[in-house]
């Protein structure tokens, strides 16, 4: 079966052809991180607009890229949510719209259960069961995966996700949009030790997450501190640890409750180096293994939209023919494949 993949949920517009069988056929991005910048954040009418101007002209390369033709397409799969209402509402209709045209199957996609299967466009592929840390700009979780649709939530961020505390720390501290690949990059320079940042919610029993608290505490450091670049770049480092730190604790708490010796890590922050080597360091010492899309697909893509919309059309899923999107929607709430 070959999908067409329509991922259009906040700033990047994602299109891509996934094969059942050959895997990826075709990846197609656009990012208006360009468009975004001057306000410091997305502006979602922009958003929207921009997806109109984008989705098709990449739909018409994604198929030139794979050398298909609308008539090889068998079904469509489009981000349904969660997301911003104008920017979801363009990809469900243009891939609503498309399946009733070419009368194929489409299926509405959660877009956390896309970055969820993300690592599964790779190889090797992580085998069911397995933990799961779901941490991007919008949402930190961590759901224990018995098979696709079979989530159970085990935690998640009680305020400030963590990619949305590197950006507002990284705007505090006067660094460009998108802050938290920047802060990430200046945190390189930095010297561990020099300021002590507190890991929130480590003291206490649970896997739920709160990161406002330790924006409000950068916050008054770089207030205090002075404006030479090394204590910026302390400031980063000091800051980036206390978030991975935190993080990499709940893990080794989730996956000590549920017994299981399988990671996989997925969403925008799951692209930061100091991430990953902490979390292999860790995963090391419990002799188990932690998966990870590659970085590209770290990221809103439309690779991960078409793989778990080729999943559930195979399954015999199906959307009706009225276009719903859904800006709130609870991961737990997905049905298990058949």
């Amino acid at each position: 079966m070959r999908v067409l993949g329509i991922e259009s949920s906040c700033d990047e517009t994602g299109i891509a052809i996934y094969q059942s069988e050959q895997g990826l056929l075709a990846h197609q991005l656009y990012s208006q991180v360009k468009l975004h910048a001057d306000y410091g954040g997305v502006v979602p009418e922009l958003a929207s607009r921009d997806h109109i101007r984008k989705t098709l002209p990449l739909i018409e390369a994604a198929l030139q890229q794979a050398q298909l033709s609308a008539e090889d397409i068998d079904g469509v799969a489009y981000t349904a949510g969660p997301g911003l209402v104008g920017a979801l509402l363009v990809g469900a209709c243009i891939g609503r719209s498309l399946a009733y045209g070419w009368d194929k199957p489409a299926v509405a996609v959660h877009h956390m259960e896309g970055h969820l299967l993300a690592p599964m466009l790779e190889s090797p592929r992580p085998q069911f069961p397995f933990v799961a840390l779901l941490v991007s700009g919008g949402h930190t979780q961590l759901v224990r995966v018995d098979g696709i649709g079979s989530y159970q939530l085990l935690g998640e961020s009680v305020d400030d996700a963590a990619g949305e505390a590197f950006d507002k720390t990284a705007k505090l501290m006067g660094l460009d949009y998108p802050g938290g690949p920047r802060l990430a990059k200046l945190a390189e320079q930095g010297r561990s030790g020099i300021y002590q940042f507190p890991r929130p919610m480590t003291d206490r029993p649970g896997l739920d997450f709160s990161f406002s608290g330790l924006k409000t505490f950068a916050a008054n450091t770089i207030a205090a501190a002075d404006d030479r670049e090394q204590a910026r770049a302390d400031i980063a480092r000091a800051f980036q640890e206390a978030v991975v730190d935190t993080l990499v604790i709940k893990c080794r708490r989730a996956l000590k409750q549920t017994g299981l010796k399988r990671l996989v890590v997925a969403g925008g922050v799951s692209a930061n180096q100091y991430l990953r080597e902490t979390l292999q360091q860790t995963m090391n010492k419990l002799s188990g293994e932690v998966f990870y899309p590659r970085p590209e697909f770290c990221t809103d893509n439309g690779a991960m939209i078409a793989y778990a919309g080729c999943q559930r059309l195979l399954a015999g899923e199906r959307a009706d023919t009225a276009i719903k999107t859904y800006p709130r929607w609870p991961l737990a709430d997905l049905a298990p494949l058949k």
